[in-house]
């Protein structure tokens, strides 16, 4: 990796994290809920992107660097798993046991379902 593909990987992260911010502080604004909304909006979102970066660059179409700084930096800084483990166990200690099953194994099966969309998608658009 050149010092400059660290550099705009990097740059790349914090936008995610900027975006994911951003992202989150709107669904919370809209959606009064206990159910963490935002988290799971921006995860299942930012795994249908990184699964489309992926497969773009699996076909050959998307350059390896622009999978890092897209896939690993930009989807990396906004997509937030460690938030969600966390939201799973404060519904844990709320006692909201039903809530918290959906989260954590919701999340896990909407993530891994927009993954794989999100690569066939970049089938149909990649050829």
């Amino acid at each position: 990796m050149t010092p400059l593909l660290f550099v705009v990987l990097s740059v790349a992260g914090g936008i995610g994290a900027a975006l994911r911010l951003v992202v989150d502080g709107a669904v919370r604004a809209r959606a009064r809920t206990t159910f963490p909304i935002g988290t799971l909006l921006i995860n299942v979102s930012g795994s249908l992107a990184l699964g489309f970066v992926t497969q773009l660059a699996l076909g050959g179409i998307l350059d390896d660097a622009w999978r890092l700084v897209v896939g690993t930096g930009l989807c990396g800084g906004f997509t937030t798993f460690s938030t969600a483990s966390f939201e799973t166990v404060r519904l844990v200690q709320e006692r909201r046991y039903t809530l918290a099953a959906v989260n954590a194994v919701g999340m896990l099966v909407a993530a891994v379902g927009a993954g794989l969309l999100g690569m066939l998608l970049g089938r149909v658009v990649g050829g």
